[in-house]
């Protein structure tokens, strides 16, 4: 009897590219969560949850914004700030198209735990809220804060990508208008 393989993107980590970079990634995002829960049901040592919630919350920011975000979907970004005016902007990084093959299933990963995290620390903000333990909104509103702007940021990431990569190909053609023209087209049709 045959086993029938997974398909591409499938939410496996067996069929990751870079399944210890995958797992990491997930341990921060799911570790964070874990332990402030911990510490809202079962203990009432605040400031022992707040530091290591801050410090899971601090290596998870880190490593998506460096190394997972980079090593899975080929995004990276940072901010800057021009030293002579004091101006800060956002400066996307992404892989040259063709030099790196995405994985399906570690693109999925990536932006389903970018995105849901947020929206567990929403939840549990209004669980402090309706419970009446306002000690605990400090520390899930620096949750929010860092989640938000990671997913903000590799969002803008993907856009700038997606952006760079079809005025890239429509310049690299001999006829721009035809190569605009069908782009469009196709992305129309292949949502």
């Amino acid at each position: 009897m045959e086993q029938s393989q997974p398909a591409p993107g499938t939410l496996s980590w067996r069929l990751s590219s870079h399944p210890i970079t995958l797992l990491t990634f997930l341990a921060f995002r799911v570790s964070s969560l874990l332990v402030y829960l911990f510490g809202l049901l079962f203990t009432d040592n605040l400031v022992m949850i707040f530091i290591i919630t801050i410090l899971l919350l601090a290596a998870d920011f880190y490593y998506l914004k460096n190394i997972a975000g980079r090593r899975l979907v080929g995004l990276r970004w940072w901010n800057e700030v021009d030293p002579a005016t004091g101006d800060s902007h956002w400066v996307f990084e992404s892989s040259e198209p063709g030099t790196k093959v995405i994985n399906p299933t570690d693109s999925r990963f990536f932006w389903i735990a970018l995105y849901v995290q947020p929206v567990f620390w929403i939840a549990l903000a209004l669980v402090a809220v309706l419970t009446f333990k306002f000690i605990w909104l400090p520390l899930v509103a620096i949750a929010l804060v860092l989640t938000i702007t990671n997913t903000l940021a590799f969002s803008k990431c993907d856009k700038f990508s997606q952006a760079s990569n079809f005025a890239g190909s429509a310049f690299s053609s001999g006829n721009i208008a035809t190569s605009l023209a069908s782009n469009m087209v196709g992305r129309f049709f292949s949502r």
